[in-house]
């Protein structure tokens, strides 16, 4: 396998990664434009823009974009992140042209039919709903903006209710305009491709302005809480604590921490809260990156006379893996890390993820060797330094259901910041 990166005459960048052994090839056209790229009262219109570019173009209508990728037997997808957009395919490799063809007309060329808008303005409000209805998705939404109120970063993807029946049309195409554009793109292939074809192809295909993004305004993590007290059968929580950038060398630090933490059936909440207490079914911690922050934390979900008890367990847990982590468990973080990035370098979907998201962080997407690299010079002292840093930092707390019983978050972290000091 080996990745090549060239820009197009209009300076966007493409990359991708030749897999011998597979015939099938995936492909994106991804947008350094998310939610941190939205003004407060454009809410949700990232997420919306999405949707309407595969409402038709000026080539195809919706019903063109669907039955010509399917007639092939491939598929098309999108999604729209906190600090990136993208649209992707997946065909047979004898198919990709018409896969680059049709993502480029989608996200060059939507016309946004009026009908359409009004109309999709419906789908998503119900999608909001969805999410509204499902606990243990709309945790991630209000723990998100605990730990970053009044910011970009702290608004959920989707937007609200009210900030979706405001948009316009013209929102839309400004949108698109300003920041579907050549300096923000990246054209990334994976699997049966070849450069120099997806090169071609993009140049002659990919129409895109010089736009004119508006810069991202820094993140701050602040904290915080927010409660949502629900007639429901189980109380979901989730704790964060400030993570680390994507570029932070420390990265790899506090994603060991996590996972000894919180990351597998061997990891110590797992064995403490489920196994050894039955305090919860579902119990995991998490890192997530963006470009100039993180955000690490544990989630769980237990019923309401259980909940005093499994936050004190999990307070106690996560100061003390922090204190006491031994050099037997850092090696085994590494290796369940080793085995998810060689999954992942072993399917063309997750590649031209792994690639987009590096080629927006550091300009060029990382060898496997280099991030293998970084990882084990990760030492047990490197792990503890950030995992007592982070536990010694601002917390953010949310929760859903029957939650009367649960302590302030001030209150919650004066006992972590306490056990970690």
């Amino acid at each position: 396998m080996s990745v090549e990166i060239s820009r197009l005459s209009n300076g966007t960048a493409v990359v991708t990664e030749r897999m011998p052994a597979i015939r099938t090839a995936s492909l994106s056209v991804a947008f350094g434009a998310g939610v941190r790229s939205e003004q407060p009262r454009e809410h949700g219109l990232a997420h919306f823009l999405e949707h309407m570019a595969f409402k038709g173009t000026s080539r195809r209508s919706a019903k063109d974009i669907a039955e010509e990728i399917e007639q092939v037997g491939g598929d098309l997808n999108a999604a729209t992140g906190v600090e990136q957009t993208a649209y992707y395919a997946r065909v047979l490799e004898g198919d990709v042209p018409l896969a680059m063809d049709i993502l480029s007309d989608i996200v060059a060329d939507p016309i946004f039919d009026p009908a359409e808008v009004r109309r999709e303005k419906g789908v998503i409000v119900q999608e909001i709903s969805a999410v509204d209805d499902t606990p243990d998705d709309l945790i991630f939404d209000l723990v998100q903006e605990a730990a970053f109120p009044d910011q970009a970063l702290g608004r959920s993807i989707l937007g609200t209710p009210g900030t979706v029946k405001a948009l316009k049309r013209q929102d839309l195409i400004s949108f698109r305009e300003a920041h579907y554009c050549a300096p923000q793109a990246v054209v990334a292939a994976a699997g049966a491709v070849d450069h120099a074809h997806i090169v071609k192809l993009a140049e002659d295909h990919l129409a895109l302005g010089q736009g004119k993004p508006a810069m991202k305004d820094p993140a701050l993590f602040k904290g915080g809480e927010r409660r949502i007290d629900r007639d429901l059968e189980q109380a979901h929580v989730a704790l964060v604590f400030p993570g680390r950038a994507l570029v932070d060398p420390a990265t790899y630090a506090i994603q060991i921490y996590a996972n000894i933490l919180g990351g597998g059936m061997s990891s110590r909440l797992f064995q403490e809260v489920r196994e050894k207490r039955g305090l919860a079914y579902s119990v995991y911690a998490f890192h997530w990156s963006y470009a100039d922050t993180g955000m690490f934390g544990v989630y769980a979900g237990t019923g309401e006379n259980s909940l005093a008890e499994l936050m004190s367990v999990t307070l106690d847990e996560m100061a003390e893996t922090a204190a006491t982590l031994t050099e037997r468990e850092v090696i085994r973080a590494k290796a369940q890390m080793r085995m998810g990035l060689t999954v992942s370098l072993e399917q063309p979907s997750s590649r031209i993820e792994q690639m987009t998201r590096h080629m927006f962080a550091f300009g060029q997407p990382l060898e496997a060797a280099d991030i293998l690299e970084r990882l084990e010079a990760t030492t047990v002292e490197d792990v503890r330094h950030a995992a007592l840093a982070a536990l010694q930092g601002p917390m953010a707390l949310a929760a859903v259901g029957p939650i009367a019983g649960l302590a302030s978050v001030d209150r919650l972290a004066q006992r972590v910041g306490a056990q970690a000091a």
